[in-house]
């Protein structure tokens, strides 16, 4: 009895599947009014949305030599400690990251790509739309130096276009920002040499000033002894004495000496051949003068590949949506057609 009761109910089974298939072939003509709507909705959609293409560009740190230039009249001869790669990289990414490169890349270049229209709609939804179109992140959590720029746009030249013009946009802000920083130092530096010079420069002219004031005082002196010459002095005593004839006994170079070197002192046109260390320190001076960086050779960070446009839309994915809506349609369909069955039935046994 058991094993009658199973194989019945096994029948039971098979028959109530043929039975749904059977009302599903019934109400074919539902599953048909269902399916093809939705399906023709998916075909209209993949037909009608406008594909988006993406570019990326990758940036990665730059190497010494593109900073080279920034570094120079930077070391142990001015002070300034030379700047690394890695420190430059960093002004960089602050810049490709700030709110003020985003928001002048959406003035200059997303809002004159839209129609009047538009450009109608309010400034946050514009914004808001542009910030989903261009994104700046890490590349991978490997590399943490290593960033990606990606712009999702629907005409695949302007995508190139706009990770390249946003990566150079960002490093000619951070390099304004670095090069005036730079040339502050530079400026600062050769303002205090310049100072410097000038106060060894007054600082001479008062010890010449000094100078003439003793040989003057000691001029008075031999004038009043009458010494017109040095005495005249042993040789073994002559470099001691000679050697003695300064300070108090300065007068003892006589008269027409005194006379001559204080004349000479009056005449002297320039301090600047006995100042020690002017020269190196106008050297200096006129190279942090003269000192011009230029932009074009220094490098805030470095491609990593070519940009290329791109010729293949990553939406829409007209396969899968197609597949989808396909699926949905049918299930869609066979679930009307079997609803409709058994209400048939229903009606039909009442």
């Amino acid at each position: 009895m058991r094993n009658e009761r199973e194989r019945l109910s096994g029948g039971g089974g098979e028959i109530d599947l043929v039975e749904l298939v059977q009302g599903v072939w019934r109400q074919k003509i539902w599953v048909a009014l269902v399916a093809v709507p939705v399906i023709a909705v998916g075909v209209a959609y993949v037909t009608l949305v406008s594909p988006v293409y993406e570019a990326k560009l990758y940036i990665q740190p730059p190497s010494q030599n593109d900073i080279a230039q920034l570094n120079y009249g930077r070391g142990d001869s001015t002070g300034l400690a030379p700047l690394r790669a890695k420190d430059v990289y960093s002004i960089y990414l602050k810049a490709l990251q700030s709110e003020a490169v985003r928001d002048k890349f959406f003035r200059n270049a997303f809002l004159p790509t839209l129609t009047d229209e538009e450009r109608g709609d309010s400034r946050d939804s514009l914004y808001a739309k542009f910030n989903s179109m261009l994104k700046v992140a890490q590349a991978s959590k490997d590399m943490p130096e290593r960033y990606v720029l990606t712009a999702n746009v629907e005409d695949p030249r302007r995508a190139a276009t706009w990770v390249s013009s946003y990566a150079e946009m960002a490093a000619d802000r951070a390099k304004n920002e670095l090069l005036s920083g730079a040339s502050s130092d530079i400026s600062v530096l050769a303002d205090n040499l310049e100072q410097q010079i000038r106060a060894s420069r007054a600082s001479a002219s008062n010890q010449r000033a000094d100078q003439i004031a003793q040989l003057n005082e000691a001029l008075r002196v031999a004038k009043s002894i009458g010494l017109e010459k040095p005495p005249i002095i042993s040789n073994t005593l002559s470099s001691e004495v000679s050697a003695g004839m300064g300070g108090s006994l300065t007068y003892m170079r006589g008269t027409k000496a005194l006379e001559a070197e204080i004349a000479n002192l009056e005449s002297r046109p320039s301090d600047d051949p006995y100042i020690p260390g002017l020269r190196e320190k106008q050297e200096k001076l006129n190279f942090m003068r003269n000192l011009r960086i230029d932009p074009a050779l220094v490098a805030m960070y470095q491609q990593d590949g070519a940009v290329s446009q791109p010729d293949k839309p990553i939406k829409p994915r007209k396969a899968i949506i197609m597949a989808f809506a396909v699926l949905a349609g049918l299930a869609m369909g066979v679930f009307a057609a079997l609803g409709r069955d058994r209400w048939l039935n229903r009606r039909s046994h009442g």
